[in-house]
């Protein structure tokens, strides 16, 4: 089949049907294979200062497959995984404010190989890998906080926005000091494996960043903004603080990506180089340092997440 690449092939007319829906991949196999749980290794990790958070030079084989990629896509062919088992992470508690878990299976992987649409499981662990080798030992872990997805989205509100906003209350709570100037970051699913925008809290000077790489802003999610407002108000009125304005949302100008594809770590790198840059005010026409992203800049991403993965033993 290889090597018929490229030339034309006859093909019957009436087996041809042009508004055939494309087929969903199938999701992984969770009851099957062992699910094995690893220990947390970060008290063998050094603390970073912030002023050494690396600024690496991008690489210039934008869309090559990296060596650290093969490496660990070697690994997954020659593991259980691709017989349906699956890896059942720990996250620090320290990620996400509280006791958090996340199941890894093949389809995954596969998304991070293929430079495909990311769900959440690819999402979460960047962010344990932003928490873990940006931010640990550092004063970053005072000013950025992450917000699980899996606990905020449009699926969710919809079903059930008290709780959402609860769980979101809850996570404001867990933080000791909010008084200090810090972000919280929500990167947020417009459902059943939709589109991905990210959402920046200032909850000391009532500002909310909302991040999307395409077109449009919130009120393509109504139901987003009014979970989020009711959230942020509770919390202050639970803390005492006096509500002195209403909340502003702003739509950032950040990088926006050309094809269907690249939602998901276009809001992956949003949280590295607001973290990376140390910036709590996000810049209306965001940050000059990254008007635009190229592939290099995406890969550069996948690459820190393959290191990560072999590192943490995942596989």
């Amino acid at each position: 089949m290889r090597d018929a690449v490229g030339s034309f092939v006859g093909w019957p007319s009436d087996l041809i049907f042009p508004d055939a829906e494309t087929p969903t991949r199938p999701t992984p196999k969770a009851g099957k294979g062992i699910s094995r749980r690893i220990e947390s290794v970060a008290s063998q990790k050094e603390d970073i200062p912030t002023k050494d958070i690396p600024t690496k030079d991008i690489p210039t084989t934008a869309g090559t497959k990296s060596q650290i990629m093969m490496r660990l896509e070697k690994m997954v062919e020659e593991s259980d995984i691709m017989d349906g088992s699956i890896r059942s992470i720990d996250f620090d508690e320290g990620v996400f404010g509280k006791a958090h878990f996340e199941i890894i299976g093949k389809e995954d992987m596969q998304q991070l190989f293929e430079h495909d649409e990311l769900g959440i499981a690819i999402i979460h662990t960047y962010i344990w890998y932003m928490y873990d080798k940006l931010m640990r030992g550092t004063e970053l872990c005072n000013r950025f906080n992450f917000i699980a997805a899996s606990r905020v989205n449009a699926t969710l509100i919809s079903k059930n926005p008290t709780s959402v906003k609860n769980d979101l209350v809850d996570r404001f709570m867990a933080v000791g000091d909010n008084t200090t100037r810090s972000l919280y970051f929500l990167p947020f699913n417009s459902g059943n494996g939709g589109h991905w925008v990210l959402v920046a809290m200032d909850l000391s000077r009532l500002i909310v960043y909302y991040l999307d790489s395409l077109s449009g802003d919130w009120s393509k999610y109504p139901g987003l903004k009014k979970t989020v407002d009711t959230a942020i108000l509770k919390f202050r009125s639970k803390k005492n603080y006096r509500i002195r304005k209403d909340i502003t949302w702003v739509r950032v100008q950040c990088p926006q990506q050309n094809n269907s594809v690249d939602c998901g770590f276009f809001v992956l790198r949003f949280m590295r180089d607001i973290i990376a840059l140390n910036r709590i005010d996000i810049p209306k026409m965001y940050f000059e340092e990254y008007k635009s992203y190229s592939r290099a800049h995406l890969d550069e991403m996948k690459d820190e997440l393959c290191q990560f993965i072999v590192d943490q033993r995942i596989i």
